[in-house]
């Protein structure tokens, strides 16, 4: 499975910004997904997670509210998102795709994205 963030960029305080993560390849080993951020000097943290059928969500407590999780498929592709608002300088962060995926009957194993920067200054 290979997966491509897009959608990060420069944005001021208060302003939105959609993240994505297509997911291709082997898509069908899927289950859960997540977005992690890693800013400068700090370790990575996770910011939002989201089940295999979108049944279930979770966010860390400095988003609840201004963030949105969701996915979706297509025949060849399952896509992440990130719905940002209301965005802080301390939302500053290079954000990851990752997924978990099934290779056996007990055998998992997680992929990540190259990353995506989100800036958000005055």
């Amino acid at each position: 499975v290979h997966l491509v963030e897009s959608g990060g960029g420069l944005v001021q305080p208060g302003d939105s910004l959609r993240l994505s993560c297509e997911a291709s390849g082997s898509t069908y080993q899927i289950t859960g997904m997540k977005w992690y951020r890693q800013a400068p000097g700090k370790e990575r943290e996770l910011v939002a997670s989201i089940n295999s059928g979108s049944r279930s969500s979770n966010y860390a407590n400095s988003v609840k509210g201004r963030f949105t999780i969701s996915r979706d498929s297509t025949k060849n592709t399952v896509n992440l998102y990130l719905q940002m608002n209301s965005l802080k300088p301390e939302d500053t962060a290079v954000y990851y795709c990752n997924a978990r995926l099934q290779v056996s009957i007990e055998g998992y194993v997680e992929e990540w994205g190259q990353g995506t920067l989100v800036t958000v200054s005055p």
